[in-house]
């Protein structure tokens, strides 16, 4: 027989999310799929071997399950619930280093055209 567990509680075990409440909302919210189908209900069993797609706030993880845990412990062992499938994020491919440049006299002055300007008697 093969062991079984809540998936809200899972994904509390595996840190996912900070609370049971937080996780049953997410899978209520349909933010959870379970093997590519969404599920609804935070009493879904899910069990080794299932694939777990989580759209989370900011990304969207893909972890399959390699044990059902039996408590919510450090994050070292809570990574050993799981197999982290995420494909990586792409790199942005803008110039990295370089600050924006605004044309001179757009906008206002910064201090030191404020500067000058006193200092030529502009101001």
């Amino acid at each position: 027989m093969e062991a079984a567990i809540r998936l809200d509680k899972w994904l509390w075990f595996a840190r996912t999310v900070k609370s049971r409440t937080l996780a049953a909302k997410l899978i209520t919210d349909g933010h959870v799929r379970v093997n590519a189908a969404r599920v609804v209900t935070p009493a879904h069993k899910t069990k080794p071997g299932d694939v777990l797609t989580i759209a989370l706030e900011r990304d969207v993880r893909v972890l399959k399950v390699l044990a059902c845990g039996t408590r919510r412990g450090p994050f070292a062992e809570a990574q050993l619930l799981y197999e982290d499938l995420t494909p990586p994020k792409p790199v942005r491919e803008e110039k990295r280093g370089e600050l924006p440049q605004r044309e001179p006299g757009a906008g206002r002055p910064t201090g030191k055209e404020r500067r000058d300007m006193a200092k030529h008697g502009l101001a």
